[in-house]
């Protein structure tokens, strides 16, 4: 974060500074900010903040102990550093925010790219700054920072020296995008896809859809909207924005396109086209929704000058998404494990099976291990029994189901014609363990998915021998 003095950080967020007895009020803070008391560091700055069951003001000392100089908080703590007292400290975090941004943005340099979609923000983001590193200092999230808590403290990484900023910006209700862009105002945003990811808060894909496009609606004329040309609720979004649009897709209609997209088990081929352009791209990372991905960091990143095969190298330079997101495991025995359980939602699932099945091809076993998708509300029946079906008609070798909340999965294929047992249902990730133990021979490729609350991240790792 920007140097700042206390007093100066109590003025932005329109806190009080309080003094207890003992405390040393520092010249200046400019360490991280954090609101999990485990990040704390020495010279962070801890932010106090109601939790749904708990209150930051009950981690604040050990923050302190910790290394913490300065707490924000809704009560006078004595703590023995200076506490900045504000009537609701999440508020006081989004201020803060705002004027930090403000502030480094007021020099000149600073460039600022946020993305949203139902899948594929981090990947996505992952990208961005494997792209934007080589150009200057960066500042993008790790992990999933994208809710009303972690974007704000991504955004208060940046200093005086950050060249860009790549924001993430999640949403389970209506309005929290638009309480983001209102934060900072991207030069850049870009939409991925409207899907069913928590489709449980807002009630419909359609609302899904209205949630998303907050992040446009706003930009002003001289921002930039990189839009899905292939998912039509996002191509539509191009008639609610001032900025100017830029496509990405498959389709021959998109501005930054991909053709000839091939997935082996060593990574996706395609070659990139835009304009006049056309490069070859092969990305150590598995499925073509991440060419999608892909083809969105390239447009972005265009616009900050940016060229293609600069950008494309170091996007083949990328190892993986990102822990857990389409991980590719090489177990000692030969199988290969894709591990994709952080999170899931139809769309990624459906995509993790279709990769399964092209880079298997009918020369190595595919098998599926799924968990539940969460936050599905009352589609979940329904997109459950839609993936098992899916595993059937994709030709999958062995499905393996594990939890209650994912059974209908197991369900729906052993309602399909031509499914002859193959699906197994277990009760969790030790029972699915000690079954597929037995069962997996060299050359078979294994996909593990799920949410991350279905807990199967470290069944992959397990399974491929990773501690």
């Amino acid at each position: 974060m920007i140097e700042l003095t206390p007093a100066e950080l109590a003025g932005i967020v329109g806190g009080r500074l309080f003094r207890p007895d003992g405390a040393t009020i520092p010249d200046v803070v400019d360490g991280p900010v954090v609101a999990d008391s485990r990040l704390a560091e020495p010279g962070s700055i801890f932010f106090a903040l109601q939790g749904e069951t708990t209150h930051g003001h009950e981690f604040a000392a050990s923050a302190v102990a910790s290394g913490a100089v300065l707490v924000v908080a809704e009560a006078e703590l004595d703590l023995g550093v200076p506490i900045v007292v504000v009537d609701d400290s999440l508020a006081a975090l989004s201020t803060l925010a705002r004027s930090v941004v403000a502030t480094v943005r007021s020099q000149g340099r600073l460039r600022v790219v946020a993305v949203t979609g139902s899948n594929g923000k981090t990947t996505t983001k992952n990208m961005l700054r494997a792209i934007l590193e080589r150009v200057g200092p960066v500042v993008a999230p790790r992990g999933s920072f994208n809710n009303q808590v972690g974007a704000p403290l991504s955004m208060l990484g940046v200093d005086r020296e950050t060249r860009f900023l790549v924001v993430e910006m999640g949403a389970s209700a209506p309005g929290e995008i638009s309480r983001l862009v209102s934060i900072v105002v991207p030069d850049v945003a870009i939409v991925l896809k409207v899907g069913l990811a928590h489709a449980g808060g807002f009630g419909s894909i359609e609302e899904t859809a209205k949630a998303k496009a907050e992040l446009v609606t706003e930009l002003p004329a001289d921002a930039v909207a990189v839009l899905n040309a292939d998912d039509t609720r996002v191509a539509a979004m191009a008639g609610s924005t001032r900025a100017r649009v830029v496509t990405f897709g498959l389709s021959e209609s998109a501005d930054v396109r991909a053709e000839d997209v091939a997935t082996t088990v060593r990574g996706t081929e395609f070659t990139l086209v835009a304009g006049q352009t056309r490069t070859t791209a092969t990305l150590r990372i598995l499925g073509e929704h991440n060419v999608m991905n892909a083809l969105a960091a390239l447009a972005a990143v265009r616009e900050f000058g940016v060229g293609f095969d600069e950008a494309v190298e170091a996007l083949e330079e990328l190892a993986r998404a990102e822990r857990w997101r389409m991980e590719l495991l090489a177990a000692p025995d030969g199988v290969t494990v894709i591990n994709d359980a952080y999170n899931a939602s139809p769309d990624s699932m459906a995509a993790a099976l279709k990769t399964l099945a092209e880079v298997t091809r009918g020369a190595n076993r595919a098998i599926a291990v799924l968990g539940e998708m969460a936050e599905l509300g009352e589609y979940s029946d329904e997109e459950h029994d839609r993936i098992g079906r899916l595993v059937v008609r994709l030709n999958i070798d062995i499905l393996v189901v594990v939890g209650h909340g994912a059974r209908h999965i197991h369900n729906a294929a052993g309602l399909e014609g031509s499914w002859n047992g193959e699906s197994v249902l277990v009760t969790d990730a030790d029972g699915a363990y000690d079954l597929l133990r037995g069962e997996l021979r060299s050359g078979d490729v294994v996909l593990v998915k799920s949410s991350n609350s279905a807990g199967l991240r470290l069944l992959g790792d397990r399974i491929a021998g990773v501690s």
